[in-house]
């Protein structure tokens, strides 16, 4: 099959199209033929030789795709030859064939296009799964979320997703036009991080009392503050380490306010164990009903607010959203 190949590390002029093998097709996998695909920075990282692929799975590049089923395994269930489909995969995706576990697709809606899809399900199950999933963010009915990033893939998935939950969503962003659209597309409020405290903002945006969860990308550099921004027992999720990996905690902080420091994803993780589905059928058991302007979403598959009707309804919107990265 075809494929984007790299002979070695190095920057974007090291992708190549080549050939590779096609990939085996195990008991429980589809076999997709890729229509789409879409960049993220951990394939990004991967080309310069910085973040490998787990072991065992494909060296390509490419965490997603969206396509066509042209293989079914004899274990897989719920899919048929032929049916539209997105995926995340821990790899593979930058090829003309990708295989992936049937626990981390999902049906694509008929109002959601190739190119849609192949950018979809990266940073909606980022964002749902640090968010809602046990042990992670577990954010409950109720609660509110601190999102840094709020203009860019994960953080405008963040805002639609707890739009659709009911959920408080408090952003950051280094503009005032991005921060006025974070909040035209569904975030209470927006921080300018350029001028103001977020730690300080996020907790005067709440009366005082703090978030629930922070989801976070950054690391170090915001670890101060966005302990400051918690709530008692709040949440700190770290997906990313871009303001670097070491820093300084008061464990006096923690204790006093009972706050979690909760282990992200990695990357692949969970396709084995039901996967992009089964985290999010998770939410369906714990959501709170829709707000009365808007339609309930459906439980089945993606339960509150990854409900095949709440993507269609945020896809409608997310065409807007790209304009903010």
């Amino acid at each position: 099959m075809r494929a984007i190949v790299i002979r070695e590390p190095g920057d974007e002029s090291v992708l190549q199209m080549g050939e590779a093998p096609s990939p085996a097709l195990g008991p429980a996998d589809l076999r997709i033929r890729v229509r789409t695909t879409a960049v993220n920075r951990a394939d990004l990282l991967q080309r310069q030789g910085l973040y490998p692929p787990p072991p065992g799975t494909s060296p390509i590049l490419g965490m997603e795709c969206a396509g066509e089923v042209v293989e079914v395994g004899p274990e897989a269930r719920g899919f048929t030859p032929g049916q539209r489909v997105m995926a995340l995969l821990p790899g593979g995706g930058y090829a003309e064939e990708a295989v992936v576990h049937h626990g981390a697709v999902l049906a694509v809606p008929e109002t959601m296009s190739d190119e849609e899809a192949g950018a979809f399900p990266e940073v909606f199950l980022t964002a749902f799964s640090n968010l809602f999933m046990p042990g992670l963010g577990a954010l409950a009915p109720g609660e509110a979320a601190l999102v840094h990033g709020g203009g860019g893939g994960v953080g405008t998935a963040a805002i639609l997703l707890c739009r659709e939950a009911g959920n408080s969503c408090f952003v950051t962003a280094g503009s005032d036009e991005k921060c006025r659209q974070c909040v035209a597309l569904g975030a209470t409020a927006a921080i300018n991080y350029r001028r103001e405290d977020f730690g300080a903002r996020a907790r005067e945006l709440t009366s005082g009392r703090g978030v629930d969860v922070v989801l976070d990308h950054i690391g170090a550099a915001y670890l101060a503050n966005n302990l400051a921004a918690l709530a008692p027992g709040g949440r700190l999720v770290v997906i990313g380490l871009m303001g670097g990996a070491q820093g300084e905690v008061n464990l006096a902080q923690l204790r006093a306010h009972r706050l979690d420091a909760a282990r992200p994803l990695d990357r692949g993780e969970g396709q084995d164990r039901g996967g992009l589905p089964g985290a999010l059928r998770c939410r369906a058991r714990r959501g709170p009903a829709a707000p009365p302007d808007r339609p309930r979403p459906a439980a089945r598959r993606g339960g509150r607010g990854a409900s095949p009707d709440a993507v269609e309804r945020a896809l409608r919107e997310d065409r807007a959203a790209r304009q903010l990265g």
